[in-house]
């Protein structure tokens, strides 16, 4: 067992700093329960941190600020993957990251197909909140977060300068991806998608 914690160990120590690992992700060295084990043990002994049920990683500590939290979106993908579910940000949420707006959510929201459910991970609360099909449209890939993003403004504040900005920063797979999203999508982003993949 002492081996086993080390070859975990060994395995998240080389990862990129602030990873987090999914007990699916070890299953090569061992069977579910020696491995749940190996983890339980590596917790109690402060060496690695459990996030939620089958989430773990390495704390980081900061000199002033202690021990740091992990990047909570890397969690929700780990959490989404190993559910099998489809993760897609918030329209705010997508704005944010490609630097469509500089206003930060407040709160840390990610739309589902899977249940609605709350991970509290240091001060932060993930929220996973069940969506509807629409909402999920191209979930998991650029194309959906572009999309989402729009989805952000409505069509009143969906401006000309924010189209161009999207047309100019979008990668071309992510831009292929919209254009076979474009006739899900609702009515009036149609125009505004084909001016961003034109």
């Amino acid at each position: 067992m002492a081996h086993l914690s080390l070859k975990l160990l060994d395995r998240m120590e080389s990862g990129s700093p602030g990873a987090v690992f999914g007990a699916r992700m070890f299953d090569d060295l061992g069977n579910r329960a020696t491995i749940d084990q190996a983890l339980s043990r590596l917790t109690k002994a402060g060496k690695i941190r459990r996030i939620a049920r089958g989430v773990y990683h390495i704390p980081k500590t900061h000199p002033t600020f202690g021990a740091l939290s992990p990047d909570p979106d890397a969690i929700a993908k780990l959490i989404a993957a190993q559910a099998g579910y489809r993760l897609q940000p918030t329209p705010a949420h997508a704005a944010n990251a490609l630097g469509l707006s500089t206003q930060v959510p407040a709160q840390i929201v990610y739309l589902t197909d899977g249940s609605s459910r709350k991970i509290k991970v240091g001060n932060q609360i993930i929220h996973f909140k069940h969506a509807g099909p629409r909402a999920l449209l191209g979930a998991g890939t650029p194309a959906g977060v572009a999309l989402q993003a729009m989805r952000a403004f409505g069509p009143d504040h969906l401006t000309a300068g924010i189209i161009q900005q999207l047309r100019q920063s979008l990668p071309p797979d992510a831009k292929t991806g919209l254009k076979g999203l474009a006739r899900y999508a609702p009515h009036w982003m149609t125009s505004a998608i084909d001016v961003v993949t034109a």
